[in-house]
């Protein structure tokens, strides 16, 4: 909804009639009536939809939403000075097909805001959060270098008042020096300092009165409502002192019988906050730099090969899905896609944070955005655009800075409470000070009480979680750790016990020709010739490992005849004029051969974990060939690593027990599930649950998400499927698992980094309050000026946010 309309509320359906929108009462999305993905007539009003999901969640229970968030509507022409809220689009509808995704802002598009303390507060357009009155921020991320509009408005306004505030202070200051000598102009001098301070106060702080005021009205108080009350009470106050001082009792009265007025608390104040909203600004702008940076990735043109060979250089856009590229030595890989022609070295690093080139030959998959060496490749574009993995990862990650994690209920408990308490408090001391304070006794009362309400104002607290968050996922993103939700950051760290697939997570996911022997008098390349020109004609996964071992040593096939496949056991066929079979132990029984002379050597291979199969050649034994999926080079590091962090480690695996211990020796790993199905996996997940596990899973493949989304948090390797991808928590962008302990190493920095900023946030107000209202003034004669009060105030924003942005350089 827009931030420059008026809100009113439905009082039926009649009441649309001069509107042109209104508002779906679950997600609070502006609806055009005719557009409308649903309708229900409820206790004889009119409600509107954007999608069915919202139907169906405002169908089973109405009353729920109706008392959140009441109906309202969004009416032409109106004042550019409210604020709307609305609950988060993507949030409601994630559930159907109607979410929209998207997290990088195309040229030209309209780009909503989001409020960093309330993700639920969308608006088409910058301005304040009607909840906690901060700025919000762009959802969207673009490579505009613009200056921020409210950053700029803030910037101007502090300026501007500290040109006009200075007289104002100069004047207040002169007042304290020996003789008064500016006293004989007291008069005229306060005139002045109330025409200045009018313009500093009612001009320059005029977006905290209305922040102040939209929160009372939207019952939502928070530091605005305790700014506004305290600088306007300082203001007001002053004003009444100097136009009509014959009003106020003795207990205002200082020495002389004179009204001091607190134009210079009331001009300090505004000005201190002003620069504490600049600042913040500014430093909440740098959260944004991980994204900027990989957006900066992505190249602007690429060149396209025609089919007649010829070259042409286009935009990036014009890339289409099938497109032949030619990437020259030390460009940028504009698409996705197969590496066609060429052999380079290409640095990864701004995608998986890892360091050292990879080598790239025809069949390998490259990666839009990472930077080609010295060599020259041709590339067919298989996803370019929104498609490709460097977008989806801007998307998942600037998806994920917006969630909220689990420690914020910590801080919403609070917030409900906590200013109607400062506000108490602060008529409390007001009324302590009146009865029982120093002379004069209502001046220190109103001072006091106003410091009160300034000093306590909880930014600090709102911004402590969503800061850290933003910040670590943001740092995650650059060492190839993407993280899907604040809530996967926040349990990851938490995590007792990690479960892991087998295949493509431990083990590079592709079988290879590991062992070849011939039998004696046989020659080891005509054992492979035969069983690779055999394997051929099959579909099978080990057929693919024995094909490429044949292509590597450049050997010539043959075309074999009568083919047949035996399912489970192998296949035969004739090649030459010979008849030849390739298969188990059990296909050999089936065709009356001995194998007892190879026993030994099957069961030691198989106990390595390779799948063993024996070549006959007319009858006869000729030697074994032994395939398996080789364990990636990573993997031992990550045991060691993850053990280091004290992780249980399980393999859960769909293959055969025999194999799957051989691989878990060779790693060390502490438990094995073998031969399981995909159902069976999740069950595996929720037993050790019911257990009192924190479980971390594993995995890349279809089979896998189902148990990925049952852990407490999935960790998908990003050279899985999309649907793992989808199913997890945490995706891991080169399938490492390394990255594991990376991700836990950035978890544990984060969820301290932010109980680190709740400490500050709850010690600075539990102390700073009673400060303020005078509790060390009986024994110190110590008092805190609103204008001490509002600097310590932005100083622990600024130490919240400054903390926070710490995790950029974090170690991982």
């Amino acid at each position: 909804m827009a931030s420059s309309t008026r809100l009113e509320h439905l009082s039926g359906s009649n009441s649309a009639t001069r509107t042109a929108t209104v508002v779906d009462p679950v997600c609070g999305m502006s609806v055009e009536p005719a557009q409308a993905a649903g309708v229900i007539d409820h206790n004889g009003k009119t409600y509107y939809f954007c999608s069915q999901h919202c139907v169906q969640k405002f169908r089973a229970d109405p009353e729920r939403y109706l008392t959140a968030f009441a109906p309202q509507i969004v009416q032409v022409g109106s004042s550019p000075q409210a604020t709307a809220t609305g609950r988060a689009h993507s949030e409601c509808c994630s559930a159907g097909g109607d979410q929209v995704a998207g997290s990088v802002a195309p040229p030209g598009a309209n780009i909503e805001y989001i409020c960093p303390m309330h993700p639920d507060v969308v608006s088409d357009r910058p301005g304040p959060c009607p909840k906690c009155g901060m700025a919000l921020e762009p959802k969207s991320v673009t490579l505009d270098d613009a200056p921020n509009p409210e950053l700029v408005d803030m910037a101007r306004r502090f300026w501007i008042g500290l040109i006009l505030g200075l007289p104002v202070f100069a004047i207040a200051m002169a007042d304290m020096l020996p003789g008064h000598p500016l006293h004989t102009f007291a008069g005229p001098l306060n005139l002045l300092q109330l025409v200045l301070s009018s313009v500093v106060v009612g001009w320059c702080g005029g977006p905290f009165f209305v922040r102040g005021w939209n929160s009372i009205r939207n019952a939502s108080p928070n530091m605005f409502t305790l700014i506004a009350l305290g600088v306007g009470a300082a203001y007001l106050y002053s004003v009444a002192a100097t136009v009509a001082p014959e009003l106020f009792p003795a207990g205002f009265r200082g020495h002389g019988g004179a009204v001091m007025p607190y134009f210079d608390t009331a001009v300090t104040v505004t000005l201190l906050i002003l620069l504490g909203q600049v600042l913040e600004l500014k430093a909440r702008g740098r959260t944004a730099a991980a994204i900027k940076a990989l957006l900066k990735v992505a190249p602007k043109t690429a060149r396209r090969v025609g089919s007649d060979g010829t070259e042409e250089d286009v935009s990036i856009e014009g890339i289409r899905s099938g497109d032949l590229l030619r990437v020259r030595p030390g460009e940028k890989l504009p698409a996705d896609g197969i590496v066609i022609e060429g052999r380079s070295a290409v640095d990864e690093s701004m995608i998986s944070g890892e360091p050292l080139p990879v080598e790239n030959e025809p069949g390998s998959q490259v990666v839009a955005g990472t930077i080609n060496g010295t060599g020259s490749l041709l590339v067919r574009a298989e996803k370019v655009g929104s498609e490709t993995l460097l977008a989806r990862i801007v998307s998942m990650v600037v998806e994920a800075q917006r969630s909220r994690a689990p420690l914020e209920r910590i801080v919403d408990r609070v917030a409900r409470v906590f200013v109607p308490s400062v506000v108490f408090v602060s008529l409390l001391t007001l009324t302590i000070w009146s009865l029982w304070g120093s002379e004069p006794k209502l001046a220190h009362g109103v001072v006091n009480a106003v410091a009160v309400l300034i000093v306590a104002c909880p930014c600090a607290l709102g911004l402590a979680t969503p800061m850290a968050v933003m910040v670590g996922i943001g740092r995650g993103a650059e060492a190839g750790v993407l993280f899907k939700s604040a809530a996967a950051l926040e349990v990851l760290q938490q995590a007792d016990t990690l479960i892991v697939d087998k295949t493509g997570t431990l083990t590079e996911g592709r079988p290879e020709l590991m062992t070849l022997e011939p039998a004696e008098g046989f020659a080891g390349h005509e054992l492979l010739r035969l069983a690779a020109s055999l394997e051929r004609a099959s579909e099978h996964p080990l057929a693919a490992a024995i094909i490429k071992g044949a292509s590597d040593r450049k050997l010539s096939l043959a075309t074999a005849s009568d083919f047949r496949s035996i399912s489970g056991k192998g296949v035969t066929g004739t090649i030459d004029g010979r008849s030849v079979a390739l298969g188990n132990l059990a296909l050999m029984a089936d065709l009356q051969l001995d194998v007892a002379n190879w026993r030994a050597r099957i069961d030691e291979l198989q106990g390595a974990g390779q799948t063993v199969m024996l070549l006959a050649v007319d009858g006869r034994l000729v030697g074994l060939v032994g395939v398996a999926d080789r364990i990636k080079d990573s993997t031992h590091e990550a045991i060691r690593l993850l053990h280091r962090e004290g992780l249980r480690i399980i393999m859960l695996t769909g293959d055969n027990r025999r194999t799957a211990e051989a691989v878990a020796r060779q790693l060390g790993i502490d438990d094995v599930i073998a031969g399981v199905l995909p159902d069976q996996k999740r069950d595996v997940v929720r037993r050790l649950q019911d257990e009192g596990r924190v479980v971390a899973m594993a995995g890349d493949g279809v089979n896998d998400a189902p148990a990925l989304a049952q852990a407490n948090v999935g960790i998908a390797m990003g050279s899985g499927t999309d649907v793992a991808l989808e199913s997890a928590g945490v995706t891991l962008v080169k399938g490492d698992l390394r990255g594991i302990a990376r991700a836990r190493t950035l978890s544990r920095a984060t969820v301290g980094n932010i109980r680190q900023n709740l400490f500050l946030a709850f010690v600075y107000n539990t102390a700073s309050v009673p400060i303020a209202a005078g509790i060390l003034y009986p024994f110190f004669g110590i008092l805190i000026s609103p204008i001490w009060a509002s600097a310590a105030m932005s100083l622990s924003s600024l130490s919240v946010v400054g903390n926070a942005l710490r995790l950029r350089s974090a170690k991982l």
